[in-house]
């Protein structure tokens, strides 16, 4: 073993939101390195930052995440600890990072990319298609709301903060007849069986990089660079590729309506992407193919096709 790789008097600090599912993520990415490395668990420390989208006002308030802020909401104080030095390396949802890194980290790291999908909560109800008109939808996610709407113009969307768990609880008090959850959240915390069912690509396109972890560093900190190189998946970091170009040339945030979804076939990558307006009235989308190591430019060539084709006023909002 390396003599600069931690120990159980010198743990690597992997810093993480305190939701259990970012928990779960953080835990995953510890057992990942134990069985890695062969390093006990006691060679790594879990520190717990809260971020200004986990402030509990906010959410017990309801508003919108946009009027808090969109970019970084999730990940701002957690990169600041780093950059301090008080942790070493951060597990993120990716669909919760902006498309730059601040300067002095990095973000190469990716784990095995989870199911994509959106999943189908409801207590009573088997799918969208059974929901009455007038039924309320409850979901804090722009992109969930315009595709709803585009779909069933019919249904009532309120704003449905939280984690997984809140969101439940939510549900249960009749706050909403049926809310959206990442079908890779309620993998990871075991809970699959709380969705009717989930609902495909073709139906509802993800966010971008949904169901992938992601692992930032400091530049400067070649032993977390060598700690976390065996554990970046290929397939998953050329997947994200070709999606956070797209995003970075909408100049989108993960409060901004856009979705798209990577998939590789064989030795290409086929990329779909979309732009909704807010309120579901017009969706705009596009797909391409192209070598996989084109990913990237195949993403900016749909972003600026989408960018070609929406009215001058489509994206006032972003």
């Amino acid at each position: 073993m390396n003599s600069m790789h931690p120990t159980p008097d010198r743990p690597l600090k992997i810093g993480t939101r305190g939701s259990p599912l970012a928990l779960a993520q953080a835990h995953e990415t510890r057992t990942r390195l134990m069985a890695a490395h062969g390093l006990p668990e006691a060679a790594f420390e879990i520190v717990v930052i809260k971020t200004t989208g986990d402030d509990r006002s906010m959410i017990d308030a309801d508003r919108p995440l946009k009027e808090i802020g969109n970019k970084g909401l999730f990940t701002k104080e957690i990169e600041e600890a780093m950059l301090s030095g008080r942790i070493d390396i951060a597990v993120h949802s990716m669909k919760d990072m902006p498309t730059e890194q601040p300067d002095g980290l990095v973000l190469e790291c990716y784990l095995p990319r989870e199911d994509t999908r959106d999943a189908f909560v409801a207590p009573h109800t088997k799918g969208l298609i059974d929901l009455e008109p007038g039924q309320i939808v409850g979901t804090s996610s722009l992109r969930r709301r315009a595709q709803l709407l585009a779909f069933r113009p019919d249904l009532k969307v309120v704003e449905f903060r939280g984690n997984v768990q809140t969101r439940l609880k939510k549900l249960e008090a009749g706050v909403a007849h049926c809310t959206f959850l990442a079908m890779a959240g309620l993998r990871r915390l075991n809970m699959t069986h709380v969705a009717q069912s989930a609902i495909e690509p073709d139906e509802m396109l993800p966010a971008i990089a949904q169901g992938a972890i992601g692992i930032e560093r400091r530049e400067a900190d070649t032993v977390s660079a060598e700690l976390l190189s065996p554990l970046n998946d290929m397939a998953t970091t050329q997947r994200l590729t070709a999606e956070r170009a797209f995003l970075a040339a909408l100049d989108g945030s993960c409060e901004t309506p856009i979705a798209g979804l990577a998939v590789l076939e064989g030795d290409t990558i086929w990329l779909r992407g979309e732009i909704l307006r807010p309120d579901g009235s017009e969706r705009l989308s596009e797909e391409g193919r192209a070598p996989i190591a084109e990913g990237a430019a195949l993403g900016h060539e749909l972003a600026t096709r989408l960018r070609t084709r929406a009215p001058a006023d489509f994206f006032s909002w972003l």
